[in-house]
């Protein structure tokens, strides 16, 4: 017999149809769920909707839930349908690396594309501190969510639920309305192409090997390398094997000559620039802001997400737009 969980006094009140009941059910699981929407789906802006999404369609449906689950399972069953729904319709979301080859030198009439989808960055705020999962942390790292695009909707629900939130293949299989028996073979075919596309390390892994003295050298020598054009401090900075990419423009480099080839032609020559250490994806990043002469302040860029590996950046992400300042709380401008 199934176990069935106890229903609380909210739980009966939001069943009544007490909008405020329901929100205190839900208000302790907001942060996970948008973070299990952004794996699912590649843009913290889609995880929003998704999520508003999927708490309308919870609120709606909460007399169908019998408590057979724990009313965190149900939430996540919901939301999971919610964003199979998206992938339905929207695709996945992209890389530069996904898009063609690495450029062997500096592309200085580079355009936005506006007509692809691109993979953006998450505020990691709410996945820190002595409450926040190990595993959850390396699951919004930009590898594996990148990764994750690559699979069909199926097979991402299937390794996400499984291989981050520790549903039982059971379980997935009720949330996707299928057998036990093709969510083994989405998890198999999943686990085949992740391998392929994420390292070995995670950035979690990474970061624990790292002293903080190091990883602060790290950061403000990478802003202090672009404040002051010094190639030298940059390159000493950078794996030989290094990339560099910035959506919306889909041209990107790999490897240290074609990345400061780059690095010479485009920041080191935009004008003064000014930075601020922050953090994305679990990941440390450097927010970039351009002096706008115009405004009269340095006005936001690009954020950088780093990829570290042996003390050294291995990647660099810069997701360029204010909208990235936005969601990552960081100010639109410096004075």
């Amino acid at each position: 017999m199934s176990k069935v969980f106890p229903a609380g006094p909210d739980l009966d009140r939001a069943r009544a149809g007490d909008d405020d009941a329901f929100t205190r059910l839900v208000e302790p699981l907001r942060r996970e769920l948008h973070a299990h929407c952004y794996r699912m789906l590649g843009s913290a802006h889609d995880a929003d909707d998704a999520l508003q999404d999927a708490l309308l369609r919870a609120w709606r449906g909460l007399a169908g839930f019998e408590g057979r689950s724990s009313l965190r399972s149900w939430l996540y069953s919901v939301a999971t349908r919610t964003c199979l729904d998206v992938v339905q319709r929207r695709g996945r979301r992209a890389l530069p690396v996904d898009l063609g080859p690495a450029s062997d030198h500096a592309v200085l009439a580079d355009a936005a594309l506006t007509d692809v989808a691109w993979l953006g960055p998450y505020p990691d705020a709410g996945l820190s501190g002595p409450g926040a999962r190990y595993e959850q942390r390396e699951a919004v790292e930009l590898a594996f969510v990148a990764a994750l695009q690559h699979l069909p909707g199926n097979q991402r629900a299937a390794l996400v639920l499984f291989e981050v939130l520790g549903f039982a293949v059971a379980e997935i299989a009720d949330i996707m309305n299928t057998t036990a028996t093709s969510v083994n073979s989405a998890l198999a075919r999943a686990r085949r192409i992740v391998a392929e596309k994420v390292p070995a390390a995670t950035q979690q892994q990474t970061l624990r090997m790292i002293d903080d003295a190091r990883l602060r050298e790290v950061v403000s020598g990478f802003a202090t390398a672009l404040e002051r054009g010094d190639a030298d401090t940059m390159v000493a900075l950078l794996t030989e094997d290094v990339t560099w990419s910035m959506p919306p423009l889909p041209s990107w480099y790999a490897g240290r000559s074609p990345v400061m080839d780059f690095v010479r032609a485009v920041p080191f020559r935009c004008g003064s620039w000014r930075h601020l250490p922050t953090s994305a994806n679990a990941q440390p990043a450097v927010a970039c802001y351009l002096w706008d002469e115009a405004a009269g302040v340095h006005a936001a860029w690009a954020v950088n997400v780093l990829d570290l590996r042996d003390g050294l950046i291995a990647g660099v992400t810069s997701f360029q737009g204010v909208e990235h300042f936005t969601r990552l709380d960081l100010p639109a401008s410096l004075p």
